[in-house]
């Protein structure tokens, strides 16, 4: 489970919740102790990501720690506030949100397909960094698909492909953030140990998998297989 999760995740740069913390869920494990064990998990698979990534993709250093600059205080806030609140709500919004991203791509055959970048001004990064704050608030707080709000934001609005996007929500998304959110939820839930294994194993070479195929494939295949998986954790969103 946690292999074919993590491969598929790392393909279209975000997406693991939708298979893993249901299974867990279902294997026995309460939400929160579910929510915290996976967050744990997902970092193995920006690892495993990241391994085969910097063999190929060469990352802006000062872009890196702009996104880790504005998602990280969100990641926190979310991460502690969501052992708190109910989040059916969230839920629903998150899943109509998620269906328009693969909506929007779907209606422009040509996103993300070439590099171009753009507004990296002032009002740009400003911009830019405040829905990145926004995601790493969902980031922290729910579950499944917010790293595909990451990729295609990078995509529609900073102007990068589809296979740079992955890369950029692989690394700092699924070490960094989801770091950031395991650590929390460590420390204020808790986390099932003994899972952790399989788990990490899983996470470590579907991330693997997934970044190589990604590679290989190019941004066309990315593309199309980033819509299908939004539109399917849209609709486990609204019908879970």
């Amino acid at each position: 489970m946690s292999l074919f999760a993590n491969a598929f995740s790392a393909f279209v740069g975000g997406g693991a919740g939708l298979i893993q913390l249901p299974a867990l869920i279902f294997l026995g494990l309460t939400f929160s102790v579910a929510l915290a064990t996976h967050k744990v998990a997902s970092v193995a698979l920006g690892v495993g990501a990241t391994i085969r990534h910097l063999r190929t993709s060469s990352l802006e250093r000062r872009f890196a720690l702009f996104v880790l600059a504005t998602g990280l205080p969100g990641v926190f806030i979310g991460a502690a506030i969501i052992l708190k609140v109910p989040d059916a709500a969230a839920r629903v919004a998150l899943g109509l949100l998620t269906i328009s991203l693969a909506v929007y791509s779907f209606l422009k055959p040509e996103l993300g397909q070439v590099v171009s970048p753009k507004h990296r001004d002032g009002y740009g990064l400003l911009v830019g960094g405040a829905i990145l704050l926004v995601i790493g608030v969902l980031n922290g707080s729910l579950t499944s698909g917010t790293g595909l709000f990451v990729t295609l934001w990078l995509i529609s609005w900073f102007g990068f492909d589809y296979k740079i996007a992955v890369a950029y929500t692989l690394i700092l998304v699924g070490i960094f953030w989801n770091g950031t959110g395991a650590l929390v939820l460590g420390v204020l839930g808790n986390i099932e140990w003994t899972w952790l294994p399989a788990l990490i194993t899983g996470s470590l070479i579907g991330g693997y998998i997934g970044a190589h195929m990604s590679i290989v494939k190019g941004n066309r295949w990315i593309k199309r297989v980033f819509e299908l998986i939004t539109l399917l954790i849209g609709l486990k969103l609204l019908f879970a």
